[in-house]
C-alpha cells in the first residue's frame, strides 16, 4: 500500500451551500485496534434481567421447574402449574429431590381408585411455542406406581393435542427416579397458548399420590447443545459477529449476601443447582451456569468464537453492608477456586472437580472483572481502599498474565496493569457530547466500555438522564444514531478502548425490568425483534478493521462523524453517522492510486427519528448497494440525516 491515501469527503447541502470536507488518511500509520472491539454484555442467568436467561436465551420451556420461587420470593410456589383431572397439587418439603432442590410437588387425586388420568400441566414462560420439531424432556418421580405416564403438548384449553407419548413407569416408593422422553408434533400450533402436561392413573399408584420435581422440556437448541440456547435469539446474537462475552451486572452482587453469585452452585447436573433469588425480582434457576458459558463445543463462547470475560463477586451486595477487609479473604480464595476450576490442570483440586464433571481439558480465560459498578451504594471507598487490591494481588500472584479489570474508572489508586470498565446510560444529545470523551484520557490503563445505551429521548432541559422519568420502550433511530457517534469516537481511540458492549442485551416482553434493550422477544419466535441499536452493533461488528487510520480534516465533526480503518486484506472501512444534519447530503470518497471500481455501501435508516422496531414490524431499513467509482475517481453516495453508513472498499 502507498504511504498516503487521500480520502476526500464533500458534503453537499443542497438547501444551503456546498461544504467540502477534505480528509487525509495515512496508510502506514494508525492505531492497532483490538480484535475484541465489539462484544456482548449478558446480564442474565446466572446474571438475570428481563428474563433474558430463564424465559429467554436459555431454551428451557418449563417455568418454575423445581419450585424455586418464581413469584419474586424465595418461598416455593406453584407458579405456572395447574392440576389436571380430579386432583390437587401442593408443595411438599418432606421429600427433597436433592439437597439443592428441597421443594417438590405432590399430586393428590380426590379418589385413589379412579381410573381417569390425573396429574399436572405447566404453562411455560407466558406460553409454549409448538412446532413440528423434536422436543426432549424429563421429570423426576417418587412413589410406587406400576402404570404408564402420559406426556403431551396440547392447547391450553385442552381441545388440541399436538404430541403425546406413553412412558413406562420405573417409579419407586422410596427413591426418586428420572423419566426421559421425546415428543414430535406433526403440525405447528397456531399460537403459544399451549401447555406441557404429565398425567398418570392413580389406581395404579400406592395411595394414589405421587411426587414430581425438575420437569424439563427443550426444543432443538442452538447447535443442538444439551441444556442449550434458544435458536432464534442465539442466531440473532451470532449475526452481530461479537468477539467477547462479559457476564456481570447488578445480579452478580445480589440484593443480600445469601443471593450473591456462587459459581460452585451453577455447575454439575441440574439436580445439584439450587438457583437463587435474583436482584431483578424473580428466581434464577442457574440452568445456564458457569459451565454453559465456558463449555467447549457445547453452548456459547466456543460456538460463537467468544472471548469470555468473567465477573468476580467482590464483597459487595446491593442490600447490605460491604464485607470488611478482615472477612474478605475467604471470598478472594473463592475467586481463585473459580479460576482454578476453569483453567487448572486435572491434578489441581478444582481442576479435578471439573474433570469429574466431564470436562478434563481446561478452558482458556484471559480476562476477569472484579465486581460490578462498585461506586453504587457507597461501595467505591472500600473498593478503592482494599477490595479491588486484595483480589488484584491474589489473582496476579497466581495468574501473572491475567488481565484484571476494575468495575469503575474512578478507582484510586489504580494498580499497574489494571484495566478499567466504563458504563454510561444517557440521552442521544449527551452521547454526541461524549464523542471525544476518550481523546485526551490517560493511555496507561486499557478500557472496556462494558455497558452503554441511550435510555431516554432528548428534552429541552439540559443535563443527563432523569431516572424518575419514563425510559424508551424500544430503541429509536435518533438514539441508535447517537450511539453510533459514540462508537465512532471509541473506534478513533482504539489504542485505549479495547472492548465495547451494549447493554442490556435481551428483553422478554412479557416480563422485564429495564428498557430499551437490544433484542426483544416473547415465547413466540415470530415476535423476536432486533432493535435499531442491534443493527448499529451488527453494522460495526461486521465491518471492523485491524488498524484505525488517522484522519486530518479542514472541517470539524458535526453533524457528520466518521472513522476509517483497514484490515489485513487491504480492505478499507469508512464509518459515517449523520446526526441531525440535512437530508440532502452526499459524500464523496476517493482512494489515491486505487484501481478498485466498486465498493459496497451499507446504510441504516428509518422513516422518522422516533421510529422503533417492534414485534412483527421492523421499520429500520438495512440497505446494501454497490457504489461505482465515477470518472473523477470518487465513490459518491447519500447519507441523509439520522443515517448510519459503512462504505467497504
Amino acid at each position: 500500500m502507498g504511504s498516503l491515501i487521500l480520502v476526500t469527503f464533500a458534503l453537499l447541502q443542497l438547501c444551503t451551500h456546498t461544504l467540502g470536507l477534505n480528509l487525509a488518511v495515512s496508510s502506514n500509520e494508525g492505531n492497532a485496534t483490538s480484535p475484541l472491539m465489539y462484544g456482548m454484555m449478558f446480564e442474565a442467568s446466572p446474571i438475570d434481567i428481563n428474563h433474558s436467561g430463564d424465559g429467554g436465551l436459555y431454551a428451557e420451556l418449563v417455568k418454575n421447574r423445581a419450585f424455586q420461587g418464581q413469584s419474586g420470593s424465595p418461598t416455593p410456589d406453584l407458579d405456572a402449574y395447574r392440576a389436571v383431572g380430579a386432583a390437587s397439587i401442593s408443595i411438599d418439603t418432606a421429600n427433597p429431590l436433592s439437597s439443592a432442590l428441597p421443594h417438590v410437588m405432590r399430586v393428590t387425586p380426590t379418589d385413589a381408585t379412579i381410573t381417569e388420568q390425573v396429574g399436572y400441566l405447566n404453562t411455560g414462560y407466558w406460553g409454549i411455542s409448538v412446532k413440528p420439531v423434536v422436543y426432549t424432556g424429563s421429570f423426576y418421580v417418587k412413589g410406587a406406581y406400576s402404570g404408564t405416564f402420559t406426556v403431551s403438548l396440547r392447547s391450553d384449553d385442552g381441545a388440541t393435542v399436538f404430541a403425546q407419548k406413553q412412558i413406562r413407569s420405573n417409579s419407586k416408593a422410596d427413591q426418586w427416579t428420572k423419566h426421559g422422553f421425546t415428543l414430535n408434533p406433526s403440525v405447528a400450533a397456531p399460537n403459544v397458548k399451549n401447555v406441557f402436561q404429565v398425567t398418570y392413573q392413580p389406581s395404579k399408584a400406592t395411595g394414589g399420590s405421587l411426587l414430581f420435581s425438575l420437569t424439563t422440556l427443550f426444543p432443538p437448541t442452538y447447535h443442538n447443545r444439551n441444556n442449550g440456547l434458544r435458536v432464534d435469539i442465539a442466531q440473532k446474537l451470532e449475526a452481530m459477529k461479537p468477539r467477547f462475552l462479559r457476564w456481570g451486572g447488578n445480579n452478580l452482587e445480589g440484593n443480600y449476601l445469601p443471593y450473591r453469585w456462587k459459581w460452585n452452585e451453577t455447575i454439575g447436573p441440574l439436580i445439584n443447582r439450587p438457583g437463587r433469588q435474583g436482584t431483578w425480582s424473580y428466581e434464577n434457576t442457574d440452568g445456564l451456569g458457569l459451565i454453559e458459558y465456558m463449555q467447549v463445543r457445547r453452548t456459547w463462547c466456543d460456538d460463537m468464537g467468544l472471548e469470555p470475560v468473567l465477573g468476580i463477586w467482590a464483597g459487595f451486595y446491593l442490600g447490605g453492608p460491604v464485607i470488611s477487609q478482615a472477612e474478605l479473604g475467604v471470598y478472594v480464595q473463592d475467586a481463585l477456586n473459580e479460576i482454578e476450576f476453569l483453567t487448572g490442570p486435572v491434578t489441581s483440586t478444582y481442576g479435578a472437580l471439573r474433570a469429574k464433571l466431564g470436562y478434563p481439558n481446561p478452558w482458556k480465560l484471559n480476562y476477569v472483572e472484579i465486581g460490578n459498578e462498585d461506586d453504587l451504594g457507597g461501595g467505591l471507598a472500600s473498593y478503592s481502599s482494599y477490595r479491588f487490591q486484595m483480589f488484584f494481588d491474589a489473582i496476579k500472584a497466581t495468574y501473572p498474565d491475567m488481565k484484571i479489570m476494575s468495575s469503575n474508572i474512578r478507582l484510586s489508586p489504580i494498580p499497574k496493569g489494571a484495566w478499567l470498565d466504563y458504563h454510561v446510560y444517557t440521552r442521544p444529545d449527551e452521547f454526541i457530547k461524549l464523542f471525544n470523551f476518550f481523546d485526551n484520557m490517560d493511555r496507561g490503563h486499557p478500557i472496556m466500555v462494558g455497558e452503554y445505551a441511550y435510555v431516554q429521548d432528548n428534552w429541552p432541559q439540559g443535563g443527563g438522564v432523569d431516572w424518575a422519568a419514563p425510559k424508551a420502550q424500544f430503541p429509536t433511530m435518533i438514539g441508535s444514531a447517537a450511539e453510533a457517534v459514540f462508537m465512532i469516537g471509541m473506534e478513533r481511540n482504539a489504542d485505549l478502548v479495547k472492548m465495547v458492549a451494549y447493554a442490556p442485551l435481551l428483553q422478554n416482553l412479557d416480563g422485564y425490568q429495564w428498557t430499551p434493550d437490544l433484542v426483544s422477544y416473547t415465547a413466540d419466535p415470530t415476535d423476536t425483534v432486533a432493535s435499531a441499536s442491534y443493527y448499529v452493533q451488527k453494522l460495526f461488528g461486521t465491518n471492523h478493521g485491524i488498524v484505525v487510520l488517522p484522519v486530518t480534516s479542514d472541517e470539524g465533526f458535526g453533524p457528520f462523524y466518521w472513522s476509517a480503518s483497514t484490515n489485513d486484506a487491504g480492505k478499507y472501512f469508512l464509518k459515517i453517522a449523520n446526526y441531525n444534519g440535512t437530508d440532502n447530503s452526499s459524500v464523496s470518497f476517493s482512494v489515491a492510486g486505487s484501481t478498485v471500481t466498486s465498493a459496497k455501501l451499507t446504510t441504516l435508516s428509518a422513516p422518522s427519528p422516533w421510529s422503533s422496531n417492534t414485534p412483527r414490524s421492523e421499520t429500520t431499513v438495512w440497505k446494501e448497494t454497490a457504489v461505482t467509482r465515477n470518472s473523477d475517481g470518487k465513490f459518491v453516495f447519500d447519507v441523509p440525516s439520522l443515517t448510519v453508513a459503512v462504505l467497504a472498499v
